[in-house]
């Protein structure tokens, strides 16, 4: 629908430059009242930086592999974000464990990727990588103000526009519009300002254990709107990765019960 008529590069750009504008306003309103700290600021960025590198990491791997390959990689962000918690927690629990292992699980038998390693596998790693660490970087700033830390965030992702022009920088239609449109504020502002909100509330790795239930839901609204068929390995797959969720959750009411540990 939009990265056919933009590219990849306009598709990242113009999707943060929408997210920025409508969220222009109300930023320089909290500046002028003296609200906006540098903290919040360089939190923000930071987040962004992440979250954009992962994007442009995934999109210039999956060119270079298989789609199986590239959903299966990027998944693995959580095993990711659980290594940070275990680290941090000093202790992990056998709830964390069996959630990873499901949750992992889960999503190799939805992808189902290929056997074999490439380049691109590596880069979409290092993707992967990269937003594990946005996952990380939003639970240590989920205190702040939710739309101002996504405004913020998306603003390293305008730096895609040279590629994009150096691409021949072609502009998007009225029907691309629309959709970048709605990219723009409700899969960006919306999900983004909810999910600094969420984070406050539950460990790291229970929200990348959150964002594994993409895939299911894909496949859910695809069998609903879509009239697709659910395959035993999306059933199986979707079931698991919910089994995980569970599973994390009760590890964090363990760790927060039993050893004070706090949400970042």
């Amino acid at each position: 629908m939009v990265v056919p008529v933009v590219g990849g590069y306009g598709y990242v750009w113009f999707r943060g430059l929408i997210a920025i504008l409508c969220l222009a306003p109300y930023v320089v309103y909290r500046h002028l009242n003296g609200r906006v700290d540098r903290d919040l600021v360089v939190g923000g960025l930071t987040a962004g930086v992440a979250f954009t590198t992962g994007l442009l990491l995934q999109g210039i791997g999956t060119a270079l592999t298989s789609a199986s390959n590239s959903a299966f990689i990027t998944g693995l962000n959580v095993l990711f974000v659980h290594v940070y918690v275990a680290i941090r927690a000093r202790k992990y629990t056998i709830y964390l464990l069996l959630s990873l292992a499901l949750s992992v699980a889960g999503l190799c038998i939805m992808a189902n990727p290929t056997s074999g390693a490439s380049i691109g596998d590596l880069l979409v790693l290092a993707g992967s990588l990269a937003w594990a660490a946005q996952i990380v970087i939003v639970s240590k700033y989920s205190y702040a103000d939710p739309l101002v830390f996504v405004f913020y965030e998306f603003f390293p992702s305008v730096a895609l526009a040279l590629p994009w022009y150096v691409e021949g920088g072609v502009l998007p239609d009225a029907n691309a519009l629309i959709y970048l449109l709605y990219l723009g504020v409700i899969c960006s502002n919306v999900a983004f300002a909810l999910q600094v909100i969420g984070q406050r509330y539950v460990l790291p790795s229970t929200a990348a254990t959150v964002f594994l239930l993409e895939p299911p839901f894909a496949s859910l609204f695809a069998y609903m709107i879509l009239g697709e068929t659910l395959s035993l390995n999306q059933l199986i797959g979707g079931s698991l990765i919910i089994a995980g969720l569970y599973l994390a959750i009760r590890g964090e009411e363990f760790l927060r019960k039993n050893q004070g540990i706090a949400m970042t």
